[in-house]
């Protein structure tokens, strides 16, 4: 089990440690920083984190021995001369990096392979542990890539990068409001996938359109990577191959929205998620902050409340602040209220390690 936690807040970064059975804020880095998302490689122990400065813009920076070290970030391409490009509200699109919102972990066959998506839709590889990063163009200029519209940041970006254990080339990823993406030759080629999924949204010729579909979050069991889960705008969806088809979970209460899910390594039935009301009311319903489970499929789920707020809870949680350690039995949870919480025991029961924070974006075992 790992008994380190990093998380990201609008103020910085800050590490948890587990002691004697207690969990405890150990450190803070970039404090006064707004740090977005973290990445612990688990080939090399090496951790990422991004961050955003605003004005200053994107930086990333690497863990070294001695604390951090600012590394490369990833770079669009100039725009052709000439060339226009403009968002889904007719505004000019910037082909620069807006936000770093995903980071994974290439194969074990690639120790230095490491993936990044971005705003406004890029996505990037580094073969040398961040040093250098190359767009992978095939997407960029894959002629659909134009229909993507985002989604509640406005601009589309690629939010989840889910490498295939058994083979590093095949990589899904998801775009806000732009579907489900796969590529088996590393990123030479790319085909659209997410049949089944459903925008209620989108005009009814386009309801169930793969490149409609708002995926707030898409993963992939370890053991069993036909298995995915996605945690979508309109509800909960689950494929048992490999996200070519999905199939839609309905009657899950409290709710069926939600942005993080998380699939147990070892037990592709077994999935979490963090409920809310959906678009104008986004918390929890009824102030009761919940996670549920399901360990059959989707068939029955759990909700799981023992030790999270159940009276005036206001918490969101964001699609990167869910987190399962790498055995699948200790979860953590973080909110935009700055609450944050670790359970021991798959969920059954939670223990509040602070709730002054900053607001969380995500949170990671390390």
């Amino acid at each position: 089990m790992s008994d380190r936690l990093l998380v990201s807040t609008r103020k910085g970064l800050f590490t948890v440690i587990r002691k004697a059975s207690r969990w405890d804020i150990a450190a803070v880095d970039f404090l006064g920083d707004n740090v977005t998302l973290t990445l612990t490689d688990p080939r090399d122990g090496r951790s990422y984190a991004a961050l955003d400065h605003g004005h200053f813009g994107v930086k990333l920076h690497r863990s070294t021995a001695a604390g951090w070290e600012e590394i490369a970030v990833p770079v669009y391409p100039p725009k052709p001369d000439g060339y226009e490009e403009n968002d889904m509200w007719g505004r000019p699109l910037n082909w620069s990096t807006a936000k770093i919102w995903a980071l994974a972990a290439g194969g074990p066959d690639e120790p230095g392979t490491i993936w990044c998506g971005t705003l406004p839709g890029g996505l990037f590889r580094s073969i040398d542990h961040g040093q250098s990063w190359e767009m992978i163009c095939a997407l960029w200029e894959h002629p659909k890539r134009k229909q993507w519209m985002g989604g509640g940041a406005d601009l589309p970006g690629i939010h989840s990068i889910c490498v295939d254990p058994r083979n590093s080339k095949r990589v899904s990823i998801a775009v806000s409001t732009g579907g489900i993406w796969f590529t088996e030759d590393g990123g030479d080629s790319w085909t659209q996938r997410g049949e089944g999924m459903r925008a209620e949204y989108a005009p009814p010729e386009q309801t169930h359109d793969p490149i409609a579909q708002d995926v707030h979050c898409l993963v992939q069991c370890r053991a069993a990577p036909h298995r995915m889960w996605v945690q979508h705008h309109n509800g909960i969806f689950v494929s048992s191959d490999e996200g070519k088809t999905f199939t839609e979970i309905t009657g899950v209460e409290p709710s069926v929205f939600g942005f993080p899910v998380v699939v147990h390594p070892n037990e592709p039935d077994t999935a979490w998620f963090v409920p809310e009301i959906k678009d104008e009311k986004r918390i929890p319903r009824e102030g009761k902050l919940a996670v549920t489970r399901t360990r059959d499929g989707g068939k029955s789920f759990d909700v799981l409340t023992g030790g999270l707020p159940q009276t005036h809870a206001y918490d969101v949680v964001y699609r990167h602040a869910l987190a399962l350690d790498d055995p699948g039995d200790r979860l953590a949870l973080g909110s935009t209220t700055g609450g944050l919480w670790v359970s021991e025991n798959q969920g059954d029961s939670w223990t509040c390690v602070s709730h002054t924070l900053p607001p969380i974006y995500a949170v990671r075992f390390a």
